[in-house]
């Protein structure tokens, strides 16, 4: 890079774990170039995740979900314009685009930026996008999403090493925690979350209420189970399947749920964003994957277990009956719940 005051615009919307999986390469980027301006393209409703961040300049807050269910309201069409201008106010050096669609590559056409960096068609959701880039990177025997995303930076010269995840401290969502963990009497806890965006990532609800009863007659600790408002009636018929005497559901926001991961002394889920949030804060993990790819986006600890049963993504949400991941049993967790703890003692 030439010039005193590189001006970078980064490109990740959404969603929780693709935003946590392109942390790294961001932080390295302003590492390697201090005097640097780092501005973020990002969802309205993910943007608290990069509040604070200290590589991180300006974010670009849009709301393109909602966008598309208003997309005939008057006040959406001045919002997209509005939007549209505040992107093209500065002049930035390159735009980098770590989301690979058509939506994330024609925002990166619209920033003025002369210098546009995605990834090759064939790494890229919506291959047709890279007709947008001036540059094309392909991350050639990269498995991990954050190797992927490392390689856009270092093809701008940034230097990579240790992975860095600077996600908010706040004091008011440490405080939260610490009161509830105190009021439930809870030193120690096992976090599970039970959700996972459709049935075809998510174990099935009577797994882990098995899970539960046999981690109660085992372990001493206490069970909080995590998950959207949404998400809460099924977790609490995931506690009355279970009879659980020591788990409870533990409601929280999402800097909240980042704060109660950082005290977890082990996370049990599937390929979800608080996973992913998880194993950013150094919680070992056991994950229950499905469909998709753990050496892609998985835990990246050597410690962290991952039982898999790879199969054909099955997008259920409109199906009549969930089709949720099978072929693993509630003793095959079990067993990599002791063995994960064994190591994190050790």
């Amino acid at each position: 890079m030439t010039g005193s005051r590189p001006r970078f615009l980064v490109i990740r919307l959404s969603s929780i774990g693709d935003i946590v999986h392109a942390l790294p390469a961001v932080s390295a980027l302003g590492e390697t170039f201090p005097e640097a301006e780092i501005d973020w393209v990002v969802e309205t409703r993910y943007a608290e995740l990069l509040e604070g961040n200290h590589f991180v300049h300006r974010l670009v807050k849009l709301d393109t979900l909602g966008w598309r269910r208003r997309l005939s309201s008057p006040q959406t069409r001045r919002d997209v314009t509005q939007s549209i201008r505040a992107l093209r106010q500065s002049e930035y050096d390159v735009a980098v685009d770590f989301q690979g669609i058509w939506k994330s590559a024609l925002l990166a056409r619209l920033s003025r930026s002369q210098r546009r960096v995605g990834f090759a068609e064939y790494w890229l959701r919506e291959p047709g996008a890279a007709i947008f880039y001036t540059e094309r990177v392909a991350p050639r025997e990269r498995q991990h999403v954050i190797e992927w995303n490392l390689a856009l930076v270092e093809h701008l010269g940034a230097h990579t090493g240790r992975w860095h995840f600077p996600l908010p401290r706040r004091p008011e969502d440490e405080s939260y925690v610490e009161e509830n963990l105190a009021r439930r009497g809870t030193p120690e806890f096992i976090l599970i979350n039970p959700g996972g965006g459709w049935p075809a990532k998510c174990w099935a609800p009577e797994n882990y209420a098995e899970l539960i009863r046999r981690l109660e007659a085992e372990i001493p600790w206490r069970v909080l189970l995590t998950g959207s408002p949404a998400e809460e009636p099924a977790i609490q018929g995931i506690l009355m399947q279970a009879a659980a005497r020591r788990a409870a559901y533990f409601p929280s926001t999402l800097l909240q749920y980042v704060a109660l991961a950082r005290r977890a002394r082990l996370f049990v889920g599937g390929d979800t964003g608080p996973l992913h949030l998880a194993a950013a804060v150094g919680t070992p993990i056991v994950a229950i994957y499905g469909p998709t790819d753990p050496l892609r986006n998985g835990p990246f600890s050597p410690s962290d277990i991952v039982l898999a049963i790879r199969g054909p993504i099955n997008y259920t949400r409109r199906a009549p009956k969930p089709s949720y991941i099978s072929g693993i049993s509630a003793e095959s967790v079990l067993a990599a719940i002791r063995e994960r703890l064994r190591k994190a003692c050790g």
